[in-house]
């Protein structure tokens, strides 16, 4: 596989998971190295924003006023799945309905351990690349598989 194309489903699936498998099948990759890319590039955006998050929280944390936060509908969403499932609900809904950038936000909002963060979202990233990226593939005409004959 050509490192350009690799590059492409990283990059791809560093803002938005499902960028991935559908950047991997537009340009003929085969799944599992598509699936591979896919994860890599969750797992930079989950590192980045793991270590860069850390840092960023203590800068906000030092500047916000102490005046009541109010919640929207969205943080409130949060909320709820990490009471009801924890760092595992995050995880598991992040390449779903979170991007890549946001899980990891929310999780180190809720002072996840980095370890425990990055394994969880390892997990996740890689159940999902391979489940997306085997649906994605099976689309008739999308990856030129059933077009060999």
């Amino acid at each position: 596989m050509q490192l350009a194309k690799l590059a492409s489903i990283i990059i791809a699936s560093t803002i938005k998971f499902i960028g991935g498998p559908l950047t991997g099948a537009a340009l003929g990759v085969p799944w599992l190295q598509t699936a591979l890319g896919t994860t890599l590039g969750m797992m930079l955006s989950v590192l980045v924003v793991t270590y860069a998050g850390a840092g960023i929280q203590k800068l906000i944390d030092r500047y916000r006023s102490r005046k009541p936060r109010r919640f929207t509908t969205r943080t409130r969403r949060a909320v709820r799945v990490w009471k009801r499932f924890g760092m595992a609900g995050i995880a598991f809904l992040t390449p779903l309905i979170l991007t890549p950038i946001g899980g990891t936000a929310i999780a180190v909002s809720f002072r996840v351990g980095r370890l425990r963060l990055l394994t969880h979202m390892l997990v996740s990233a890689a159940f999902w690349a391979v489940l997306q990226t085997l649906l994605l593939y099976q689309i008739p005409g999308l990856t030129g598989f059933f077009s060999h004959r």
